[in-house]
């Protein structure tokens, strides 16, 4: 197959799914997702997105419809129907079908999964930023569909010419939060920095590969709250994802930034690389 869509036991290209007006997504974006990269086949750092999926929608009291072994045994079995093996795997869960009614349906959730051919970049080519105010809710380290606030700030981005927006809470002295869909990360005095894992971010799994890296090869990690100000003055500017494992800034909001550190960038880009490849083999 070329692409592949998954409802509730059934699957077929995404174009052909058909899914209910009844489910609660249509009328309030009520689920959680979560996704990842697949090499060759092999779905990268899975055991780790399925706990944070399932995370998520304890958080907001979601009734899983399957274990987190069924998941698992699912994502390996449906990535093995695709004609290719390097794929972005998706998937979300809902709070179930019902009338519209604000009180939460009670049951199980609608498991939703869609895969699609992807490549991961490697890294090496810098992404331009915008910075932009923070004014999603407190909830972000839930992985809520409810993204209207991201989709706009990447839109900003997109029109700017930009790849990224980097975001700040302007009533928290400017504190640096997170990207439009990324986490964000400095390194300044040849120390890694990243915002806490709070409400106000989420914990990212490319987020915490990058801090074990960082440790691994003997560089401090700073988990603590940095403002605007440090942002543009830092010696390098990262970002995040599980789509884009490291990547580096080199302008923001229309002025060069970093340069600073380049080969300690160059030394954990090249590991995080190899750890992806070396774990989808």
């Amino acid at each position: 197959m070329k692409t592949l869509g998954y409802y509730k036991g059934k699957y077929g290209e995404i174009d052909e799914m058909m899914i209910p007006m009844s489910d609660r997504v249509h009328w309030f974006g009520d689920g959680v997702y979560d996704a990842g990269p697949c090499r060759n086949y092999h779905i990268f750092a899975i055991d780790e997105h399925i706990d944070r999926f399932f995370n998520s929608a304890a958080l907001l009291e979601i009734q899983m419809p399957v274990t987190k072994q069924e998941l698992k045994d699912l994502l390996n079995e449906l990535v093995k129907k695709m004609d290719t093996g390097n794929l972005f795997v998706y998937y979300q869960v809902t709070r179930g079908s019902g009338p519209r009614n604000h009180v939460f349906t009670e049951g199980p959730g609608n498991l939703w999964i869609t895969l699609t051919p992807a490549e991961i970049r490697d890294g090496k080519t810098p992404i331009k930023c915008i910075t932009e105010q923070d004014t999603r809710f407190y909830h972000c380290n839930v992985k809520t569909l409810n993204l209207i606030p991201s989709c706009v700030a990447a839109e900003h981005a997109k029109r700017a010419g930009a790849q990224e927006t980097i975001l700040y809470r302007h009533n928290m002295q400017d504190r640096v939060t997170e990207c439009a869909h990324s986490n964000c990360h400095i390194i300044k005095d040849n120390k890694l920095y990243t915002a806490p894992t709070d409400e106000l971010i989420l914990p990212g799994i490319a987020r915490a590969h990058l801090i074990r890296m960082c440790k691994k090869l003997g560089y401090g990690v700073a988990e603590v709250p940095y403002d605007l100000d440090t942002l543009r003055n830092a010696q390098e500017i990262l970002v995040t994802s599980s789509s884009n494992l490291c990547l580096y800034v080199n302008e923001l909001d229309g002025k060069p930034v970093g340069g600073g550190a380049p080969e300690m960038l160059e030394n954990i880009r090249s590991h995080l690389i190899d750890e992806f490849m070396e774990a989808t083999e």
